[in-house]
């Protein structure tokens, strides 16, 4: 069961730059910096209120974030939500007709397991399933 709307994941081609830019934006230091190995990013983390802002930095030539900086401009890339069991929510996912990206759960960020809706099965968004791993 989707849960609440966990982040949303901006890409950006300087992580320090856009760093400085959101901290004054949004008037918060980021809580967390973290460089996740398996999808070859840097990020940032702010919390507003009650959310969560990511912002992501490609560290080579295959990362998905640098892929899509070199067709897209900065700014949103993907739209996450909190679910309850990550793996009962791709089977149903799966069932109901969507894309995944993944075929099994992976470590992300922010200590989550992630998972992601490829956008061509969810009106163009990218969208992210977000577990929370607990010690």
């Amino acid at each position: 069961m989707f849960t609440n709307l966990e982040h949303l994941g901006f890409a950006v081609t300087n992580l320090e730059a856009a760093t400085d830019l959101y901290t004054t934006l949004l008037g918060v230091a980021p809580y967390k910096m973290e460089h996740v190995a398996s999808e070859a990013v840097d990020t940032v983390f702010f919390k507003v209120g009650g959310s969560k802002i990511e912002l992501l930095a490609g560290t080579s030539p295959d990362s998905a974030i640098t892929k899509f900086l070199a067709k897209k401009p900065e700014g949103i890339h993907h739209v996450a939500f909190e679910v309850d069991d990550i793996r009962a929510e791709m089977a149903r996912l799966k069932t109901e007709g969507f894309v995944l990206l993944n075929e099994k759960p992976k470590r992300g960020a922010d200590n989550k397991l992630v998972c992601f809706v490829h956008p061509k099965s969810a009106a163009g968004v990218l969208v992210e399933l977000c577990q929370t791993i607990h010690p």
